[in-house]
């Protein structure tokens, strides 16, 4: 078997996803599109791109592992099995009195764009611990994590986006490397056109409606639009 790139026994051989431009911008337009409760597009159900085994370097091939029912990057050589899942993408809403901090991001995607700050979890983090560091990251802010606010699905780029609500626990605050500048907002001054991701803007949505009300609950959904739709 090593080598020919043939899977290994009981394993069942799918054809690869075609990668080029026309197909991920057809599929995308189809998500973009999309409502909630909508099926996602079969694209989309299946694996990231994956050449080579991280294990041993020879060539992958997708296939349905005995005992699973979705197809997976299978190594021929080594037999490992690479499971892919998604990405958790952590954040806090900062307040302080009645402003929220905002940094407008210095880099792409959504260049100058404003966004609550967050980031993608590391290893050997929890959630909170995530969301309190990228914090300290983006906007150079020290907070006091609380509950969790917003938990959005956006099942189309493979993740998950969590957002706490924090209380600022000073105003000695500096945009970091990934931030132009860093600023706090009360309801009327955010400027909504230029909100960078639709997972940020609808978190705020939440936080202000939430605010006039009183009373503060966990906001659970999905997002099928593009991410650069602020």
């Amino acid at each position: 078997m090593e080598g020919s790139g043939e899977l290994p026994a009981g394993f069942h051989a799918q054809p690869a996803l075609p990668a080029t431009r026309a197909t991920r911008r057809t599929t995308l337009a189809a998500v973009v599109n999309g409502r909630p409760g909508d099926k996602l597009p079969s694209p989309f159900l299946l694996p990231l791109s994956m050449k080579f085994c991280s294990s041993c370097g020879h060539a992958v091939s997708l296939g349905i592992p005995p005992g699973d029912n979705r197809e997976r990057f299978i190594c021929a050589d080594c037999g490992t099995v690479h499971y892919q899942n998604p990405r958790n993408v952590v954040g806090t809403v900062p307040v302080w009195d009645d402003k929220v901090l905002l940094c407008r991001r210095a880099i792409e995607p959504r260049y100058g764009f404003w966004t609550l700050p967050a980031g993608f979890m590391e290893m050997g983090e929890t959630t909170a611990e995530a969301a309190s560091r990228e914090t300290l990251e983006e906007a150079g802010a020290r907070v006091e994590v609380q509950n969790l606010f917003s938990l959005l699905n956006v099942p189309h780029v493979h993740q998950v986006h969590l957002f706490y609500m924090a209380r600022l626990l000073d105003l000695d605050v500096a945009a970091g490397e990934e931030s132009l500048e860093v600023r706090l907002f009360e309801e009327h001054e955010i400027p909504w056109d230029d909100i960078a991701f639709p997972t940020v803007g609808q978190t705020l949505r939440f936080f202000f409606a939430d605010r006039a009300s009183g009373n503060y609950s966990l906001h659970t959904g999905d997002i099928f639009r593009s991410l650069r739709d602020g």
